[in-house]
């Protein structure tokens, strides 16, 4: 993300946005006039979707699913760290976004009854937070999944150069008492299997993952930074499906979803050009190409069961990440695209419920993110 100067944030890109959130204090809500007015630019008409808060108290909230018992399970980023990776002799991440701050305990995996109410399921996950004079982007847990009645966490704050030299990024596995197993050592397999065009005045050697998926037994994830999608067995082989940065460059890749082909949406760089982002298509042999166009900021995607796309974007209209400029679009067989709802306050991850309404993760990063972190429910009448 060359052209992000002071602002730039660092791999994700979406760690990257605690600068442009500082003003954000106060939970947002989608209010009808919102959807009006973003209706008025666009010729599409927004269908109206009831959006209220599902859950509080969440520590930089992200990547969310349902699991086997009927619980929400959230990935948290945690608080941040307090080791400087500096003290480490291990390559950095470059300034502005470096030096990180880490911790190998505080990232987070809460579980929310049908009540709303919260739970910890374990806290003994790592937790980093880059340059505080760039706003100090918090990483930490990126995303859940079940494979079958276990549940598989996606680290993203781990790593030598997010200040955590005992545990990397990885992919680890959740044990019924809360203590957790390394499954598959994905900072190791970032660094030993460079992508064709990496960015290196944007580079985290550790990674960002962002996004998981499970899949016929198997696990998926998108990692942003190096820009590829892998595949991890549950036994820790992990290969690779697709070198995205190879024929797309540096789009920051983020969103991950399966639909007869693998989905992914891409963040882009810094300053947002608004309709700069795609969703693309991967095949399970790897064939990359673009599927739809004109999105922004995208950092979620899913499939209901009328085949519909919905596509979770974090800011639209502004330069850099704002609140209350999130949205969701819901994109037909057709290609056709409506505006669901407005008003999102940098929401970074959604999933669909099996009452078969979407859940959001929102105030997903910034000051207010840490313990004021929510997540929406998008009623979709």
């Amino acid at each position: 993300m060359k052209a992000v100067t002071s602002l730039q944030y660092g791999a994700l890109g979406l760690a990257l946005f605690l600068a442009g959130c500082a003003k954000d204090s106060t939970p947002e809500v989608t209010p009808q006039s919102s959807i009006t007015q973003d209706a008025a630019k666009n010729p599409n008409t927004p269908t109206t979707a009831t959006v209220s808060v599902f859950a509080t108290g969440l520590q930089n909230p992200r990547g969310l699913e349902f699991g086997p018992d009927g619980n929400l399970y959230v990935a948290e980023g945690g608080p941040g760290g307090t080791h400087l990776s500096t003290l480490d002799n291990c390559l950095q991440v470059p300034p502005p976004v470096g030096p990180y701050m880490g911790s190998p305990t505080g990232g987070r995996i809460s579980r929310i009854n049908s009540a709303g109410v919260r739970t910890t399921v374990t806290d003994q996950l790592p937790t980093s937070k880059g340059n505080e004079l760039t706003g100090g982007n918090v990483e930490g847990v990126a995303d859940i999944a079940f494979v079958g009645s276990t549940l598989y966490a996606l680290l993203a704050g781990g790593g030598c150069s997010h200040g955590v030299p005992s545990m990397p990024n990885a992919l680890v596995r959740i044990n019924a008492d809360g203590s957790v197993t390394m499954v598959a050592n994905i900072s190791e397999y970032l660094m030993t299997h460079p992508v064709l065009h990496p960015e290196e005045d944007d580079f985290e050697p550790d990674g960002t993952p962002y996004s998981l998926l499970s899949l016929r037994g198997d696990l998926y994830v998108v990692e942003p930074n190096h820009g590829e999608l892998i595949k991890i067995t549950t036994d820790g082989v992990i290969t690779r499906v697709a070198d995205i940065s190879a024929t797309q460059g540096h789009i920051v890749p983020t969103a991950l979803a399966e639909h007869g082909n693998f989905y992914v949406g891409n963040l882009n760089t810094f300053p947002i050009v608004e309709g700069s982002s795609n969703i693309y298509k991967i095949t399970p042999s790897g064939q990359v190409k673009v599927s739809e166009t004109g999105f922004t900021t995208i950092l979620g995607i899913v499939f209901d069961s009328r085949n519909r796309m919905y596509v979770l974007e974090n800011t639209v209209g502004a330069p850099f990440p704002t609140p209350g400029l999130g949205r969701i679009v819901r994109v037909e067989p057709s290609g056709q695209k409506t505006i669901i709802a407005t008003g999102l306050s940098v929401p970074t991850g959604m999933t669909m419920g099996p009452d078969g309404n979407l859940y959001v993760s929102n105030i997903g990063f910034g000051p207010a993110a840490n313990g004021g972190g929510q997540v929406l429910k998008v009623v979709l009448n």
